[in-house]
């Protein structure tokens, strides 16, 4: 494999000489630069680009940092990232935590050693030490849906409360009144946004919130087969709708009813935040996010920060969700309680 001193050696020229003229400092005669440019061609000399990012603390790699990479939302948010980066010449190492804070931090050590020029972060549990950690080292961070207390960075987010208000009152406007909540940990602020849009709607719609149609449990299938059979056995009466906080908790509630011979919509509603990982039957009634969007705006915000166009700050950018209207809903008598006026 040729070397700089190899290219100085053709081009008779001294190493230093070849240096600027691959990074494109200093003055160099222009006769000159003919002579090293096709010295390199002719070599197929390849700069070390490891060596030129530690010379100049750059190293065009960022860090995506997702909770579950096998969840639909968060593969395409990850093709967002990479599409917009590949625009902007960034590379991206993708890492998955599993809401894992240890695994989380093991991959921050390395990434941090690794010298990366900045993280998209979604924070294991919305914790705010891992953010606060990573802008003391002076790298910047753009967090990815979620909101972190204690602590100014940049965010970009769904918007999830009302998202779920909307879901919500789909399900009040067709005649439901005991609607099960499923979600998964409060201590994630998606899941606290996501039961205030559903608070919110019963409440104007006049339904007392009842503390026992509300469980949480984790965002995975296992957890909302277990969180149904649980509140098809528990509930009496049994609600009327579910509304599940994520799409996998729905792949479970629907197994689960699947297993007790409920039928939906005949029997039982469901409906979801996020969009479903496949073609399901009945086809469900969701709040969508817009995961590729996300994924590019994030990107976009952060590599605007690294190249120095925009300085970090607080910002919130909170993207719409889309209510899609399936089959998994069944309209109910109506009953005594009036609408909310609009």
């Amino acid at each position: 494999m040729p070397t700089m001193r190899d290219v100085a050696k053709k081009a008779g020229v001294a190493p230093i000489t070849v240096s600027r003229v691959i990074n494109n400092s200093g003055y160099i005669r222009e006769e000159t630069r003919r002579k090293v440019e096709q010295a390199i061609a002719e070599l197929e000399y390849v700069p070390n680009s490891l060596s030129q990012s530690l010379r100049f603390k750059k190293t065009n790699m960022i860090a995506l940092m997702v909770s579950d990479i096998t969840n639909p939302f968060w593969t395409t948010l990850t093709r967002g990232v990479e599409d917009a980066c590949m625009g902007g010449g960034m590379n991206v190492i993708l890492c998955n935590t599993d809401e894992n804070a240890e695994k989380q931090e093991n991959y921050i050590n390395v990434l941090l050693q690794r010298q990366t020029d900045g993280f998209l972060l979604v924070p294991a549990g919305g914790e705010p030490a891992v953010v606060k950690r990573i802008q003391k080292r002076g790298v910047p961070v753009v967090v990815i849906d979620r909101q972190v207390p204690g602590v100014e960075v940049d965010i970009v987010r769904s918007d999830s409360e009302g998202g779920a208000y909307t879901l919500t009152r789909h399900l009040l406007e067709r005649g439901h009144r005991r609607i099960a909540l499923l979600s998964f940990s409060i201590s994630i602020s998606t899941a606290r946004q996501r039961q205030a849009g559903y608070e919110k709607a019963l409440a104007e719609y006049g339904v007392a919130i009842d503390p026992g149609l509300i469980r949480h449990g984790r965002p995975r299938g296992d957890s909302g087969y277990m969180m149904t059979m649980e509140a098809m056995a528990s509930m009496n009466p049994r609600p009327t709708a579910i509304f599940t906080a994520n799409n996998f908790i729905a792949i479970g509630a629907l197994n689960a009813l699947h297993d007790l011979g409920i039928r939906v919509p005949e029997e039982i509603s469901v409906v979801s935040f996020d969009e479903m990982p496949y073609a399901t039957e009945p086809f469900v009634t969701v709040a969508a996010q817009a995961p590729y969007e996300l994924g590019m705006s994030a990107a976009q915000m952060l590599m605007s920060i690294i190249s120095g166009e925009e300085a970090p700050g607080n910002r919130d950018i909170v993207l719409p969700v889309e209510l899609i209207e399936r089959r998994s809903v069944m309209t109910l008598p109506m009953v005594a309680q009036a609408a909310p006026e609009e």
